[in-house]
C-alpha cells in the first residue's frame, strides 16, 4: 500500500522556545475526567463482553456521559452529602445480534460502578452517586460501515500528536499523577481527587496554580487546613526540582487568600467537587496526552468511549503521538519539534488515511533530506499496524484522558 505521507520542515520556533506557554490538566477526580473515565470504562467492558460472545467487538460508542453535581454541605471533621451525583450514561451500543439481547445496559452500569469504586475511595455508592443507562442501539449506517475485517473509517475525522514534551508540561502532568497517587495518598489523606493544574511559562519561570479539593473529615479547622496547604506546596516544590532546572513558583487554592487575608477554605465530603454542583462531560478536558495544550495543535475530539476498531477519533489521535513520539526518539538531537496530524474519510480504510501530515523543525544547520524517508517509514510503519491498538485499548493500556 503506498500511503499519502506528506513530510514538510517548518523554519519557525519550537514551543519551548517562545515566551509564553500554557499547560492544563485536569485530575482524575474532575468532574470532566470522571466523565472521560466512565466513558472509557463502559466500553472496555462492552468490548470484552463482545469478544467472549462473539469473538469480535461489536460498534459501539459509548462517548456520551453527562456528570450533574449535586449537593453536600462539607465541614470540618467530616460534612453530609445532600443529594446525589447524578450521572447519564449515553450514546449508542449493538443490543442484540440474532435473537440474543445483549445486558448492554447491566454491563455499562457495572463498569460505572466499578470504575468509580477503583478511584475513589470515599464515595458512598447507595447514597452519593446515582446512574441512569440511557445507552441505545447504534446507527444503522453507522453499523453497517462498521465491519472488522474492512476496517472502514467510522468518521471523517482527524487526529494531532506532537512530540516532544516541555518541561512545562511533564511538569503539570507529572504534579497531578503525584497528589492522585496511592502512595501520596497514604501520606497526605486530607488532599482529595479533584485536583486540577495550570501551567503558566514565561520565559525562564513556570508558574503551577493548583486547585485541590480536601476531604473535611482529615481537617479539624481552619489552622490545619492551611498548614496542611504549605506542606504540600513544599512537596510539589520539592517534586519540580526532579523535573526541571527551571524556576517554579507553586500557588495552591489561591480563592482561600485575598490581600493576605484567610477568607476561605476549598472542603469536599467526598474529595470531589461534582458532590456539589460541578458538573463534567466527556470530551471537555484532558486530549489524549493527558494534558491541555492551547500552545500545541489540538483536536477536540472526544476520544474517551469511541469504539476502539474504527473511530479514529480515537485512533489518530493516539497514532498522531505514537508517530511523533517515534520520530523524535530515532532521529535524535537533529528534530526539535515534531507536529502530526492525520485525518480520515468515513468508510475509508483505516491505516489509509487520507493524509498523514508530518511538520517538523529542525535543529540549526541540519539537511532535511536526509531525514525524510526515514520520517516517511516511521509513519507508515506506524499505520501498518494501526489494529494493534484495539487490544491495548480494550487492556487499558493506552490513556485516552
Amino acid at each position: 500500500m503506498v500511503r499519502n505521507i506528506s513530510v514538510e520542515s517548518l523554519k519557525q520556533k519550537t514551543t519551548i522556545e517562545r515566551e509564553v506557554e500554557l499547560v492544563e490538566r485536569k485530575g482524575i477526580g474532575h468532574p470532566d475526567s470522571v466523565s472521560d473515565g466512565i466513558a472509557e470504562a463502559v466500553s472496555r467492558s462492552l468490548s470484552k463482553y463482545y469478544l467472549k460472545e462473539y469473538g469480535k467487538i461489536l460498534h459501539h460508542n459509548t462517548d456520551q456521559v453527562e456528570v450533574v453535581g449535586g449537593q453536600s454541605a462539607p465541614k470540618f471533621k467530616g460534612g453530609l452529602v445532600l443529594e446525589p451525583t447524578y450521572i447519564l450514561l449515553s450514546g449508542r451500543a449493538t443490543t442484540k445480534v440474532g435473537n440474543d439481547r445483549i445486558p448492554f445496559k447491566s454491563i455499562a452500569t457495572k463498569a460505572t460502578k466499578e470504575f468509580l469504586k477503583q478511584e475513589f475511595k470515599h464515595l458512598d455508592f447507595d447514597a452519593d452517586v446515582m446512574i441512569d443507562c440511557r445507552i441505545g442501539h447504534g446507527s444503522v449506517d453507522l453499523i453497517d460501515i462498521y465491519d472488522t475485517t474492512k476496517l472502514r473509517s467510522n468518521d471523517t475525522s482527524f487526529g494531532v500528536g506532537f512530540a516532544p514534551f516541555s518541561d512545562t508540561e511533564n511538569l503539570v502532568l507529572s504534579t497531578e499523577k503525584l497528589l492522585n497517587s496511592k502512595d501520596f495518598k497514604s501520606r497526605m489523606p486530607a488532599i482529595g481527587y479533584d485536583i486540577k493544574v495550570m501551567g503558566f511559562r514565561q520565559k525562564d519561570v513556570i508558574n503551577l496554580t493548583i486547585a485541590a479539593a480536601y476531604v473535611d473529615k482529615f481537617v479539624k479547622d481552619a489552622d490545619e487546613y492551611f498548614a496542611i496547604k504549605e506542606e504540600l506546596k513544599e512537596m510539589v516544590k520539592k517534586h519540580s526540582n526532579e523535573i526541571t532546572d527551571k524556576e517554579v513558583n507553586v500557588f495552591i487554592n489561591t480563592a482561600d487568600e485575598e490581600d493576605g487575608k484567610k477568607v476561605g477554605e476549598y472542603l469536599t465530603v467526598t474529595g470531589l467537587s461534582m458532590e456539589n454542583g460541578d458538573d463534567g462531560s466527556v470530551g471537555r478536558g484532558n486530549r489524549v496526552t493527558g494534558i491541555i495544550t492551547p500552545y500545541r495543535p489540538m483536536s477536540m475530539e472526544a476520544a474517551a468511549g469511541k469504539n476502539p476498531v474504527t473511530h479514529v477519533g480515537k485512533l489518530y489521535n493516539v497514532m498522531s503521538n505514537l508517530i511523533a513520539q517515534d520520530i523524535v526518539k530515532e532521529e535524535g538531537g537533529d528534530i526539535t519539534e515534531v507536529m502530526v496530524r492525520i485525518v480520515s474519510q468515513i468508510g475509508r480504510r483505516i491505516d489509509d488515511p487520507h493524509v498523514a501530515s508530518v511538520q517538523v523543525i529542525y535543529a540549526d544547520g541540519v539537511d532535511p533530506s536526509k531525514h525524510k524517508n526515514n520520517i516517511t517509514a516511521i509513519a507508515d510503519n506506524r499505520l501498518d499496524h494501526i489494529s494493534d491498538l484495539t487490544k491495548m485499548f480494550v487492556e487499558g493500556k493506552i490513556s485516552v484522558f
